[in-house]
């Protein structure tokens, strides 16, 4: 299928219902208001690996064209300047922690994208760059990830979290709960620093969503002696 031809896929995908609750998370348009399961049970499978098609999806600025973009592309062959570009092209935080940060996590520049991303001015791209990081932790053998890097972060999130932007609190606190969940090494620092930064304070907008407490996730972690037990992929 074409570009065209996607496009008006989705525009017969999309869901009225499914574009209000997307909307009142914080997407903006446009969008379609597509469902992630339709997009996996009618697309993914016929345009898997199709970078270049990726690419002109995400382009076109159409929240559920991006979130396919991010369900096809093979990020394993995307280059820095594309996930460059895909970072300040993302509008809302489903994009930005969902589709750029996975994509970028399953990349060869996931580290340095996501550090430098972290230091961005731009809510969501500094946003981007806790949740690739985060997502980074999860899929990684312990023996390829930064100890040090990862206690430092740690200890940046613990000073910084109260203070940060809106959606970066947010992907601060799944840090943290990515570190107690996946690293096996720094399970004790993360849950302390959970213990110490306790409840945050996120606006999810006109939504029941509820932010987690690292506390508790990290401790239920522990009890079903899952600490370690890595994911598959970032992206899903």
């Amino acid at each position: 299928m074409d570009l065209t031809t996607i496009m008006n896929r989705l525009a017969e995908l999309g869901d009225e219902q499914t574009k209000k609750t997307f909307m009142r998370h914080g997407a903006t348009e446009p969008l379609f208001g597509v469902k992630i399961g339709d997009l996996k049970k009618y697309l993914v499978k016929e345009l898997k690996n199709n970078n270049e098609l990726a690419l002109a999806l995400f382009n076109t600025g159409n929240s559920d064209a991006q979130y396919l973009a991010g369900l096809i592309i093979n990020p394993k062959k995307v280059t820095k300047e594309q996930l460059q570009t895909w970072a300040t092209q993302s509008n809302w935080s489903m994009i930005s922690e969902s589709i750029v940060a996975s994509v970028a996590a399953e990349s060869p520049y996931a580290v340095e994208l996501a550090t430098e991303w972290m230091k961005s001015e731009k809510e969501l791209i500094q946003d981007a760059g806790w949740a690739a990081y985060a997502n980074f932790i999860s899929i990684t053998p312990d023996s390829l990830l930064n100890r040090d890097e990862i206690l430092e972060l740690l200890k940046i999130v613990e000073i910084t979290i109260h203070s940060a932007k809106n959606r970066v609190r947010y992907s601060m606190n799944q840090f943290v709960i990515c570190v107690g969940s996946y690293y096996a090494p720094l399970v004790e620092e993360a849950a302390q620093v959970a213990s110490i930064i306790g409840k945050v304070s996120v606006n999810v907008g006109n939504t029941a969503c509820k932010v987690p407490i690292a506390t508790e996730t990290i401790e239920k972690i522990i009890k079903l002696d899952r600490v370690g037990k890595k994911r598959k992929n970032a992206v899903c």
